[in-house]
């Protein structure tokens, strides 16, 4: 028995807590512990699962319309809808790589061979560096920097292997995605109907009408996102026609793939850009890496916000805290979820004090009376 007293001895308070009581706080605190660790060290998988559920989530509205309307025996086929839908993003994704990687590997391998001719180049180019070489005996340095740069790039073969194998991870990373969302997709009804003859069947009509609000307000981030991808990359194609950079076109999709990316996708993009840039010229490089951190800003705090306030029903203000508390938090993943998990408790917050306290008011961070509306 815990007993606790106040000032006057008159007034005393008992707590009482059993053992039963005790040992459930225990394992609660324990399973809670096991379930935070086991998240930890399987951050990088869950990424790979959480980016194929919302990967799936985006294709499931194209798939169901495609097995909708396919023809005779394969009309609400499915697994032929889904299959489709696979090979054409498939098909986008070769397409892409094909246009970027092999112009980009070739740009390398030739940078790499002329480094040392170019180093000898602005030697002989240049009257007063050369005059300053040779009269202070600097040949012999010059000429042995321009071998040792030319035999390093030569033998970063190293290198090249270390970068062939990140690509080949991420290649199999991405494929993995694919893998897991084409199975999410056949098997996601399922599971759905699986869990509705779970609920009882007082509650089931409730429950469902509040998932089908958190779906609506899921799949309204994921357009909204796809809505900044696209224009991101049309409004960074600007950059690339001003400052010449090569591919400009194929760079475009390049940019669609990283602004799918919350808050970190357009660094690496602008990191990627600026590198290709810098095979044609570094005044390309350094003039788009400006032009495109610039834009960066401006969609982070100006656009995005604005858009995913209409998909989501958030208010600006709720949309940029979310992003800088769950990027802070987890990261890339706490990136990804942090604006679809506000929208999803929003949504249950809303129901919870309707139901419970008859509370009709809309709630701080909402653009409209209700998220159903």
């Amino acid at each position: 028995m815990l007993s606790l007293f106040s000032r006057k001895p008159s007034e005393e308070v008992s707590l009482t807590i059993s053992a039963r009581t005790f040992f459930k706080v225990l394992l609660l605190i324990l399973v809670t512990v096991f379930v935070l660790t086991v998240i930890q060290r399987t951050l990088p998988a869950f990424t790979l699962v959480i980016i194929a559920f919302f990967l799936a989530l985006a294709l499931n509205a194209p798939v169901s319309w495609v097995a909708r309307h396919l023809p005779g025996r394969l009309h609400n086929n499915r697994q032929l809808a889904t299959a489709l839908a696979f090979l054409i993003v498939v098909g986008i994704l070769v397409g892409f790589i094909v246009s970027v990687v092999p112009p980009v590997f070739r740009d390398t391998q030739t940078f790499l061979t002329s480094a040392p001719t170019t180093l000898q180049d602005l030697q002989n180019r240049y009257s007063n560096v050369s005059d300053f070489v040779v009269r202070y005996h600097l040949e012999g340095q010059i000429q042995q920097l321009s071998n040792e740069l030319g035999s390093r790039l030569q033998s970063g073969t190293s290198a090249v292997f270390g970068a062939v194998t990140g690509v080949a991870n991420s290649l199999f990373s991405m494929l993995l995605v694919l893998v897991m969302t084409f199975m999410m997709l056949i098997e996601g009804p399922v599971w759905v109907e699986f869990l509705s003859q779970l609920i009882p069947q007082h509650k089931r009509s409730h429950v469902e009408r509040l998932t089908r609000d958190m779906y609506q307000a899921v799949r309204g981030y994921i357009n909204g996102q796809l809505l900044l991808a696209v224009i991101a990359s049309l409004l960074v194609l600007p950059g690339f026609v001003i400052f010449d950079v090569p591919y400009p076109f194929a760079l475009m999709g390049l940019v669609f793939i990283c602004g799918l990316i919350p808050l970190v996708g357009h660094t690496f993009g602008a990191l990627i850009v600026s590198f290709i840039a810098l095979f044609h010229s570094p005044l390309s490089a350094l003039g788009i890496l400006i032009y495109y951190i610039l834009y960066q800003q401006v969609e982070t705090y100006l656009i995005q916000p604005r858009i995913q306030s209409s998909k989501t029903n958030l208010s600006p203000l709720l949309i940029l805290i979310s992003l800088l508390v769950g990027a802070s938090f987890a990261g890339l993943l706490g990136g990804l979820l942090a604006i679809p998990l506000v929208a999803c408790l929003r949504i249950w917050l809303a129901d919870y004090l309707e139901t419970r306290y008859d509370l009709d008011a809309p709630l701080p961070g909402s653009t409209t009376r209700k998220a159903a509306e």
